[in-house]
Parts: structure tokens; C-alpha cells; sequence
């Protein structure tokens, strides 16, 4: 269907599944500023994973064409990121995009034996011919790839680069304001990448987030999950909360199947992932990259992904992690995603020369270029409880603080009141509040001062050994059973030109452990904190008037 303007180029892209959509959303820049352009949508039946792909097109704003009315139309361009399903019936110059980073991974009981379907000419070709006018490519390897198994389609095929991951190098300015988005602070943020089938990170090992989440020291990792678009769609994203409630509870991450996977990656400091090609992203940012896969029918012997996993170290069980990570920060990456991704920095530039070819039409004089993604919005849930481990030599403290169900020794429970619920709150040795940090409230009121907070908690919960009410990022009100009640200044890490802050709850922890362990605390006092990778200097003073009747 053209557009309604004589002289406008109609351009349908047509998509099968939502990481087919997304694909070509990042391409689509190259039509920017050029009123010559109309695009329209439309969704290519056949999809077990149509339904996210209609609710993405739908959040798009896109304006959308039923199936009918595009094999009824006439298109100038359509552009498609899967070669199943029948595009070919579509009246106009075809574009065939990659489905991700190269063909790295095939699919059992689909087209030909061993081949990806971006090589297989069981969808290349209808009655022996290419019916794509071309396939944009995104590196020399592919175009081999392609020239081996499918020469007709090879003789269309054009080397362009890759567009998603010149979204990537084009966000690396912004990773600092995507790690403050995501609270990292001055954790190692570790993302696990798992692709979609029986032989993903998820099918195999399951447990695999929470294990991470809930073996490993909260303030020293951060761990996030980036899923293949299919597996949002197959399992649905309540169903995926669901399943992941654990590990979400505990700080895990779950990144949108949207530019915000992009931006989490472009955060992290390392990447685990089974072999899906995901990674190959992270690998061109130059990230470490640790294996999570166990073998299968899948991974194409040879390819980029396959190449890149044997090179890298592999992760058999959680407490193995600090060992991996220091094993895969020897290993190249950049070099190794080269094998994958050409002409960066170049995709958009090359495609559209490309594309305004097919239409007959010269490119408008105005630059293109790759937008940076846009900030991380999926924030994790802040615990609101600990197993903290405590060692306490002199006026040094260090704590770590692990998921409540662990089965290490510890030295106490901490939780949050009331967030924590009514069995840790009764069973934990020190409990925390924070302060709402709201502005007045207005008549007639009834509001908790810190002092009066933290004497009615330990009046109500015997079991319960300290009280903290969290005034802000750098000062508490810490009441102790029998120590006494005090005002707790937890200092900023200055390191390398930034400002670094712990969560003032584990200075409580680590308050807590010095004073069951002293005889007599002498007040004031400076105490040094290993929190995570951060030394922080706390100072005890006797309790402020101020602290004691600060509103809560």
C-alpha cells in the first residue's frame, strides 16, 4: 500500500517477533528527517512469538497495516530481520537484515540440518532464486558463510555493519549515568545473557541468578539478566517475575527487551552467558566474558560465538566467579567479537547509501549517526534483609552481607522493618528504618522521631539487639540494647576523582558487631568499614538531640 503522497517512498518493515522489530528500529534512522519517507508496520503471520512482537509495535507508536492490506499494497522498500516466514509474497524491493550478531546458532527440526536460517536456503530461495534484493551484512565471515551455503543470495548481499552495535559504542559515554541508574555504585556488575530454546542458560540452569545473587556478597556484586526477546514472549513477563522472584527480591536485575539489555551491557563490568550471540556485544565493548553453556545441537561449530566460548573461562558453580572473572580479564575479547562486527561506527552511513539506492532516490544532505540508549528504568529492588557475616579486629570491622537463606555461618540477621516482614523482624538482631526523606506532613499527623523509633523497637522485639533509624546517606541513629544510644556519621570514599557511598545499613551492621564486641564503648570513635571493595570511615558520637528527634 503506498503512502498517500505521490512523491513519498513507501517502506513497510515487516517482523515476525519482537527482537525482529527491535532490530530494525535501530535501522531506521537512516529515514530521519526525510519527509520523502512513509514507513508503515506490519506483523508477518506464523510467529510463536507474534504477540510481544504486536504489543512492541503497539508501545512504538508505529503506525501499523494489517497483513491482508501489505500483501494487497505496493511497497518501494520492506525491510525484515527474519527470513521466515512468507515475506516473499510482499510486492516490493526486499531487505534482509540479521536476526542478531551473525548466524551463530541453529535451530534442530527447522530448514536444513546445521544451518542458521540467515544461511539456509531453505528460506533464502523460492523456486531457486533469492527473493531478497539484498542482505545487509555485518561482516566479510558472513558474507563467506553466506557464499558457501546460498551463492545466489551471496550475490546480493552487501557488508555494512551493525547497527545495534553502533547504538552500543555510541552509548559508552553515558555508562556512568546507566550505573547510577541501576544503583551500582562501586560493585562489579556482572550480567548474565541467556538466548531462548532448551539449550539456554535459563533451560539448563534456572537456579543460576539466584545462586549468584544469594551466595555472593551484595555490596561487592550486582548481578542483572538479559533474556532473548523469545523468552519474554514464550513465558510472558508476569510468568517471568514469577519464576525469578527469588533473585529479583534479592537485587537481581531484569533488563527490558528493548534498548535498556544494550544499556546494561554498556554498564557492566563482566558478562556471563550460555551461546547466545548477546554476548558478542559485550565482547566488542571489550567486557570479560565467562561460559555458562553445557554443549548442545545448537551452537554452530566455528562461528563467532562458538570461538569466543572456547577461549574463555567457564563458571561450574557461583563461589568459582572471583576465579573466572580474574581468568577472563586476560582473554582479548574486542578482538575476539572482530570475527563478528566490521565497519564500526559505520552501519548507519553505509546502509543508507544502500537503502535510498533501492528506492531510487538520493540521501537528504544531513548527517546520520547511532543514538545512544536510553538510561536503564528497570531498578532492582533494594533487599530488606541480611545474613551478615562480621569479623571485628580493633577499630576495624569488615562485613559481608549475603542473602538470608545462606547456608554460611553468620554472625547476625539484619532487616528492614516492616519491609522485612513479620518473621525476619522478629527473629533479626539488628533492625533498620529508613527515614521517608518526604517533605512536611501536614495536620493531623502522627509521626515516629528516630529516638522514640528506636526505643519502641527494642521494647516490642526481644530478640532484637540494635535499632538503627537511617537519617540519610551519611548519618543514623543507632540505639543498642545495652551500649547505648548514638549518632553514626558514615564517611564518602573518595577514590580516583569520584565520590563513593555504602549503603548505611551495613555501617550498622558493622557497628552492631564492634559494639557486642567491646566491653565499653568510649565515645567518640572512628571505626573503619570493609564494605564490599570500599574501606569507610564511620565515626560514634553520643546520640545528637537533633538525630534523637528527627521525624521519621
Amino acid at each position: 500500500m503506498r503512502a498517500a503522497s505521490s512523491e513519498q517512498r513507501a517502506v513497510l518493515v515487516a517482523v515476525r517477533s519482537a527482537g525482529a522489530l527491535h532490530r530494525i528500529l535501530d535501522v531506521l534512522p537512516v529515514f530521519e528527517g526525510d519527509e520523502r519517507i512513509g514507513v508503515r508496520f506490519t506483523l508477518v503471520p506464523g510467529s510463536d512469538f507474534d504477540v510481544d512482537a504486536l504489543a512492541a509495535l503497539e508501545r512504538s507508536g508505529a503506525r501499523t497495516v494489517t497483513w491482508d492490506e501489505a500483501c494487497d499494497g505496493k511497497h518501494d522498500l520492506i525491510l525484515g530481520a527474519s527470513p521466515k516466514g512468507p515475506l516473499r509474497v510482499l510486492s516490493g524491493r526486499r531487505v534482509l537484515l540479521p536476526h542478531g550478531a551473525g548466524f551463530n546458532k541453529t535451530i534442530p527440526g527447522e530448514g536444513s540440518p546445521y544451518l542458521p536460517s540467515g544461511l539456509d536456503p531453505h528460506y533464502l530461495l523460492a523456486d531457486g532464486e533469492p527473493w531478497a534484493d539484498l542482505h545487509a551484512l555485518a561482516h566479510g565471515s558472513q558474507l563467506a558463510g553466506l557464499s558457501r551455503h546460498c551463492p545466489a543470495a551471496a550475490a546480493r548481499a552487501a557488508v555494512v555493519g551493525d547497527p545495534t552495535l553502533d547504538r552500543l559504542l555510541a552509548s559508552t559515554g553515558h555508562r556512568e549515568q546507566y550505573r547510577l541508574a541501576l544503583g551500582t555504585g562501586g560493585r562489579r556488575l556482572v550480567v548474565l545473557t541467556a538466548t531462548w530454546g532448551p539449550e539456554s542458560l535459563l533451560a539448563r540452569r534456572p537456579g543460576l541468578p539466584a545462586d549468584l545473587v544469594g551466595q555472593l556478597p551484595y555490596d561487592t556484586y550486582q548481578f542483572a539478566l538479559v533474556l532473548h526477546p523469545n523468552e519474554f514472549s514464550r513465558v510472558g513477563s508476569h510468568d517471568l517475575s514469577r519464576q525469578l522472584a527469588p533473585a529479583l527480591s534479592a537485587g537481581l536485575v531484569l533488563a527490558g527487551p528493548y534498548e535498556e539489555w544494550a544499556a546494561v551491557l554498556v554498564a557492566a563490568d563482566a558478562v556471563v552467558t550460555d551461546h547466545g550471540s548477546t554476548a558478542l556485544y559485550a565482547a566488542a565493548l571489550g567486557r570479560p566474558v565467562i561460559g555458562a553453556y553445557d554443549g548442545g545441537a545448537e551452537l554452530i561449530p566455528d562461528s563467532a560465538m562458538a570461538r569466543l566460548l572456547d577461549r574463555v573461562p567457564a563458571l561450574s558453580a557461583p563461589p568459582e566467579l572471583e576465579r573466572a572473572l580474574a581468568a577472563a580479564a586476560s582473554v582479548d575479547t574486542a578482538e575476539l567479537a572482530g570475527a563478528a562486527f566490521a565497519r564500526q561506527g559505520e552501519s548507519l552511513g553505509r546502509l543508507r547509501d544502500a537503502l535510498y539506492r533501492l528506492l531510487g532516490l538520493a540521501p537528504r544532505a544531513v548527517p546520520v549517526a547511532a543514538s545512544p540508549l536510553l538510561r536503564p528504568t528497570s531498578t532492582p529492588r533494594r533487599p530488606a534483609a541480611f545474613a551478615v557475616r562480621a569479623e571485628v579486629s580493633g577499630h576495624r570491622i569488615r562485613v559481608e552481607r549475603l542473602a538470608p537463606g545462606t547456608t554460611s555461618a553468620v554472625h547476625h540477621l539484619a532487616a528492614e522493618h516492616p519491609e522485612a516482614g513479620p518473621r525476619r523482624t522478629q527473629s533479626a538482631a539488628v533492625l533498620w528504618r529508613r527515614a521517608s526523606g518526604g517533605g512536611a506532613v501536614m495536620p493531623p499527623s502522627s509521626t515516629w522521631t528516630a529516638g522514640g523509633w528506636t526505643a519502641r523497637i527494642l521494647a516490642d522485639t526481644p530478640g532484637c539487639r540494635t535499632a538503627a533509624a537511617i537519617l540519610g546517606a551519611e548519618r543514623c541513629l543507632v540505639r543498642h540494647r545495652t551500649a547505648g544510644t548514638f549518632t553514626v556519621r558514615v564517611e564518602p570514599v573518595r577514590s580516583g576523582g569520584k565520590v563513593l557511598r555504602a549503603d548505611p545499613a551495613a555501617a550498622v551492621s558493622a557497628v552492631h558487631a564492634w559494639l557486642g564486641a567491646v566491653e565499653q564503648p568510649v565515645t567518640p570513635v572512628s571505626l573503619l568499614c570493609d564494605v564490599g571493595p570500599m574501606a569507610v570511615r564511620v565515626r560514634l558520637e553520643d546520640a545528637a538531640p537533633a538525630d534523637l528527634d528527627y521525624e521519621l
